[in-house]
Parts: C-alpha cells; structure tokens; sequence
C-alpha cells in the first residue's frame, strides 16, 4: 500500500476542504512483478490458490502438481486437451501460479519432476480413518505437519518478510489481532516479542482490538492474523489501524483474501487439505507458527544489542519459578 493513501487520512470529524471523496484502497503490492516461484514451491503454491480458482482453473493446477513430468511434456494445446479446459485458462493458470507464461509454468513442472525423480516419494497417506492404530495417526500427523511446513517455507516471500521484520524492529507498539486458533498465534507473538523488550499486545476480543486500533499511528505496527483472509473481527482492527497510519501486515492462507486490502505487508501460509479427523485449524496453526516464528527472529536479530540483555533478564526473573 502507498504512502500517500495513508498520508490523506484525518482523523474522525475533520474533511479538509475540497478533499475528493474517499476512494477503495490500492493494491499493497508494488506494480512490478515478483520472480516466478521455484519449481519445488509449484505444489504450495496450487495447494494455496487452489480454493480461490475457478473450477477450470483448478483442472489445470491440480494436473500440474500431481504429475509435472507428464504435464511438462506437453504444450498448452495438449493440457487444455488434457484437462477439458480451453488454452487460454492454461494460460491463466500460469500466470496466477506466479509465472509470465505457460513456457515458464513448463521449465518449473520439469524442474520440480527431476526435484522428485531424485527423491523417494513418500509412502504415507494423510488422510486419517476413525479405526486407525494411534501409531498410523503419528506417523500421519508428522508427515502432514513436515509437509505443511515445508510447503510454507517454500511459498514465503522474503523480502515481504524482511520488511515486516524492519517495522516491528523500530516500531513504538505492535498490536496483533487473532481469534480462535489463530488467536493463540497472536499471544505466542506477542510473548516472545515482550520478552525481548518490545512493547506488544494480542487482542482476540474484536471490541477491545478496534479500541485499541484507535490509538495506532504511523510508526506502530498493526498484524492480522486470518487463516481465511476474511475474519471480519480481525479485518476491521486491521482496516482501522491501516487508516490510522501504522504499518499493517496480513499472516493469511488466503492471499486474494479481503484482508490483504489493508495490508502493506502480506506473510502466505500454506493451505492443507481439510478433513474430518484433521480440521484447517490444526495445519494453518502450523504454518503461522513457523511464520511468526521466522518474524521474531528477524526482530531478535535486527535489535541484537538490546533483545540479547532483555532476553537474559527475563530467564533470570523467572529462574526461581523452575524448581529443580
């Protein structure tokens, strides 16, 4: 999002004169495009995309990640063919999975086969059954949990990240907005962030987050936390603390989410599949986690001078509390 859109904010009550009327806000992202993702992010990124694709759409990107070899083979006329789709959604695939065009998409499905061809492909299924031995059920869930990891780590963008890390370094006040299981993400940010000597809090009552939004101001940092990318009780702090001036940021699965319109800063997530024994709520916990993770320690780093004493007195006032 623009400076200058944040920069024609007034406070409640004063229109200067001659002011246009409010316009929706920009895009946050900047016009020039990000490079192509590398070919072993190509299944995250359908994994993430895929909810929000047309059901053509998603023929394409469901065929490109389960067999790139076989898909990399072909020209676009043959994956319309392949797919029942016509070439001109091809096309539009591509370029929403991130690339120019279909001779990009291809290069990457030939680089992510050969990535797997020089791999062993993994023998477990996800998918968990009421009758399964609690051994299937660990060994299923620390796949799953691997595998979403991996697919958040590959879809991240950093430099998104770097800049995030560079507000909340030098911010006055972070304010973190969650409800549910992405509230208790909130609280884990907001603890470690504290404990380095930064001034923090997580809010998971919407009431009490827009209170609080109120306050912000340019140098504060505001982060939603939306696994949906349409949390109305975390969209509206979020709204309230962009027009205010502070530097928003969006942790979300969902990056054509409504949340990303008050977002500077957007932090992807991966997106695994539901089911009924393993909800959405137990891999996006997974993926945020793993991002305000990588978040805090971009701040520990960026303000080593003053979080590596602040981290030592905090282990010392609560030594005596760990009985041996």
């Amino acid at each position: 999002m623009t400076q200058d859109v944040k920069e024609t904010s007034a406070p409640p009550g004063t229109v200067p004169q001659g002011t246009p009327p409010p316009q929706p806000p920009q895009s946050p992202h900047p016009p020039s495009a990000p490079a192509p993702p590398a070919p072993a992010a190509l299944a995250a990124k359908v994994r993430t995309l895929a909810p929000s694709m047309t059901r053509s759409m998603q023929r394409v990107a469901e065929a490109v990640a389960g067999d790139p070899a076989g898909c990399a083979a072909l020209t676009v006329t043959g994956l319309a063919g392949l797919t029942g789709t016509s070439e001109a959604t091809v096309v539009r695939t591509a370029r929403l999975l991130g690339y120019p065009g279909y001779r990009d998409l291809r290069l990457a499905l030939a680089g992510l086969a050969a990535h797997q061809q020089s791999g062993r492909a993994p023998a477990i299924t996800t998918d968990i059954a009421v009758d399964d031995p609690i051994a299937d059920v660990v060994a299923k869930l620390a796949y799953d949990e691997q595998q979403t990891l991996a697919d958040t780590a590959a879809g991240l963008d950093t430099a998104q990240l770097g800049a995030a890390v560079a507000a909340v370094a030098g911010a006055r006040r972070t304010d973190v907005y969650g409800v549910g299981a992405s509230g208790l993400v909130a609280q884990d940010l907001t603890q470690k962030l504290l404990r380095i000597g930064l001034i923090a809090q997580a809010h998971s009552d919407p009431h009490l987050a827009v209170t609080n939004a109120v306050q912000l101001r340019a140098g504060d940092v505001a982060i939603a936390i939306t696994h949906s990318g349409s949390t109305g009780d975390v969209i509206e702090p979020l709204r309230v603390a962009f027009e205010r001036g502070a530097t928003t940021v969006a942790i979300t699965g969902r990056p054509d989410g409504p949340v990303t319109q008050y977002a500077d800063h957007v932090l992807t997530t991966s997106t695994a599949r539901e089911s009924e024994l393993r909800p959405a709520a137990m891999s996006s916990r997974t993926s945020q986690l793993l991002v305000v993770d990588c978040l805090f320690v971009g701040v520990a780093q960026g303000t080593y001078e003053t979080a590596a004493p602040a981290l030592s007195a905090s282990y010392e006032a609560l030594a005596h509390r760990h009985r041996r």
